[in-house]
This record gives C-alpha cells, sequence and structure tokens, in this order.
C-alpha cells in the first residue's frame, strides 16, 4: 500500500483526483492547512506536525491542529506530540531515523514508550530495519525515505511495512490500484 506524501499545490491537486483513502501533508504553512484540507476533504490525512511552518513542537499546537482541522493523524518524531494526539483520540504516526544501531535500540525504547499507532522507519530502504522493528515492537510499520523505485516499494512491503510514504507522483499513479 502507498500512503501518498504530499508537499505542493500540484500534488495536491493530483491526490484530490485518485483513488488513494489516506495521504500524508508534509512542509506546508499554517496557513495554508485549511485550503489543503479542504481539497482533501475525502482523503483521511495525516498531518506531519513537525514539518507545518508557524508551528510550536507543543502540545497545545496539537490541540489546536486536532479541534480547528480534525485531521485523521498526526505524524510527529517527538513523543510528547504523539501522546497528546493519542489522548485527543486522533491516530498516530511516530517517525523514527534508524541510522545505526544505537539509533535503532533508541527508537524502540521511544516506540514501546509513546504508544503510537503506526510506526514510520526512515530510510525505508532499510529492510533489516523493517522486520527488527516489527518484530520487536508489534507496530505495523510503514516505510519512507529515499524510495523512489517500483522495486524498493515492492522490497519494503516484502519486509513486512504496512505501508510505504512516498512523494514520487510516479508510484502513486503505478500503484493506485493496489491500494
Amino acid at each position: 500500500m502507498i500512503l501518498p506524501a504530499v508537499r505542493d499545490f500540484k500534488d495536491i491537486e493530483k491526490l484530490s483526483q485518485s483513488t488513494y483513502k489516506q495521504c500524508v501533508i508534509l512542509d506546508t504553512h499554517i496557513g495554508h492547512l485549511g485550503n489543503i484540507l479542504g481539497m482533501l476533504k475525502d482523503k483521511e490525512v495525516f498531518i506531519h506536525l513537525d514539518l507545518i511552518k508557524g508551528l510550536s513542537g507543543e502540545e497545545a499546537a496539537v490541540e489546536y491542529i486536532v479541534q480547528k482541522y480534525k485531521p485523521y493523524g498526526i505524524i510527529s518524531t517527538k513523543t510528547k506530540i504523539i501522546k497528546k494526539a493519542r489522548q485527543l483520540s486522533v491516530k498516530t504516526i511516530l517517525r523514527v531515523f534508524i541510522i545505526d544501531s544505537s539509533a535503532l535500540k533508541r527508537s524502540i525504547a521511544i516506540i514501546d514508550q509513546c504508544d503510537a499507532d503506526y510506526v514510520e522507519v526512515l530510510p525505508g530502504i532499510a529492510s533489516k530495519v523493517i522486520q527488527e522493528v516489527r518484530q520487536k515492537t508489534g507496530k505495523p510499520i510503514i516505510a519512507g525515505g529515499l524510495i523512489d523505485q517500483e522495486e524498493e516499494v515492492k522490497q519494503a512491503l516484502a519486509d513486512g511495512a504496512f505501508a510505504v510514504t512516498t512523494s514520487r507522483r510516479e508510484l502513486w499513479q503505478k500503484f493506485e490500484s493496489k491500494n
């Protein structure tokens, strides 16, 4: 399953016309969020809170976004944001960067601590890490980062990823009928 990640209005327009039911909003300004969500009103939208310009990384930002925009879910690298979003009854994706064995160990402890609904592992091409995090935490894993080839999507899914996030529109189109 592909979870389209959008960064600009051109991609938002294309996604709004697709059959995808879920998506991720990256890199936008708080002032544009209402328009973006209006264009994607028939989608279950995850908002990557850390990448929304004009917001702080505090729990109050989560409350504001959830109350004002009512997203399907929140993505963050911060445990306090994930915990607050869970309290507000929205789906959560904890994003972790696994760059070495120390980061892997730390990430597993953080995953257990904040109890997100999903875990996004970056880079998503790290098949060994996808398998290990899934086995040790029991959480559905989303592979993201550096995935730009069809074979990489297939490999991440074969390695046990629940979904793959990508901003590559060509991959959205290739996998759209499989969602």
